[in-house]
């Protein structure tokens, strides 16, 4: 049986983890502009750390909320990139305003002035490069007030797998991955299956991916998983008679510090008690 010293070491390690998410969660709604009896006006992301596709166009979101789907009038937008000489876009007084605007971005950013009225800033970055990754500012002033919302921009390569039978082999073709992944095949049941991959690398250091599983069994699904540290894809894939049947969907790493924190309260609770019983 656990000592009363014991109880109370570990009433204080969880106390202590569920003390620093609270303190994220006051500073996360204090930062963002809509605190405990603040203002209802602020600048507003709906994704503070999105992951772009390398040579993809990516929508870095950005607006002005007001609590009310009222038309604002006078709205400036700028977008600056953290270490980057110049502007990465400006829009002033109705038009573009790019005579400050770096070299990097020229022709490959755009607002949508249909929605500048209605406080949406967001910014259309074209055929993202890996130089584009960084903290960007959106800053948005209008008749209804101003604010900044800070946006960080990850990027990677990642692309569907193609999937097809080839002497007894399932054979899985992604193009573009970046970083290098790691692969895992599995069968309906989850347990891992031993397959053979090549990971080769272009001039960008963009990797194509190629594995193969052999002695499959028509009619079974296998689970085809590509994954970094910023993007996991898992394939679904279904043999009927020479045709492979597919379903892909992506998952992004957007954990939060919160969430983190969560998990971590939660699991030292759960060793506190294995530990006290």
């Amino acid at each position: 049986m656990a000592s009363l010293g014991q109880m109370i070491f570990c009433t204080m390690i969880v106390l202590i983890v569920l003390f620093a998410a609270l303190i994220i969660v006051i500073l996360s709604v204090s930062l963002s502009g809509s605190g405990f009896g603040g203002s209802t006006s602020s600048v507003l992301s709906n994704n503070k750390k999105p992951i772009a596709n390398l040579r993809k166009d990516q929508l870095l979101s950005c607006y002005f909320n007001t609590g009310q789907n009222s038309v604002i009038n006078q709205v400036s937008v700028t977008w600056e990139k953290k270490g980057l000489t110049g502007l990465v876009y400006k829009y002033v007084n109705g038009a573009d305003a790019l005579t400050d605007q770096n070299p990097q971005f020229k022709a490959r950013t755009q607002v949508f002035p249909d929605s500048l009225a209605r406080g949406n800033g967001s910014l259309l970055l074209r055929a993202v490069r890996r130089s584009d990754e960084g903290e960007y500012t959106c800053s948005i002033s209008s008749s209804e007030g101003k604010g900044t919302a800070n946006i960080q921009l990850r990027t990677a390569a990642f692309s569907v797998p193609t999937f097809k039978l080839s002497s007894g082999a399932l054979v899985a073709e992604a193009r573009s991955w970046f970083p290098e992944p790691n692969v895992t095949w599995s069968d309906f049941d989850g347990h891992v299956l031993q397959g053979s991959t090549n990971f080769t690398p272009n001039s960008a250091g963009i990797f194509s991916v190629v594995s193969r599983l052999q002695s499959v069994n028509i009619s079974d699904t296998y689970t085809y998983r590509v994954e970094n540290n910023l993007v996991i894809s898992i394939s679904s894939a279904t043999l009927t008679g020479t045709e492979v049947s597919t379903n892909t969907y992506f998952i992004y790493n957007a954990a939060s510090s919160l969430l983190s924190l969560t998990y971590l309260g939660i699991m030292t609770s759960v060793l506190c008690i294995y530990y006290l019983t």
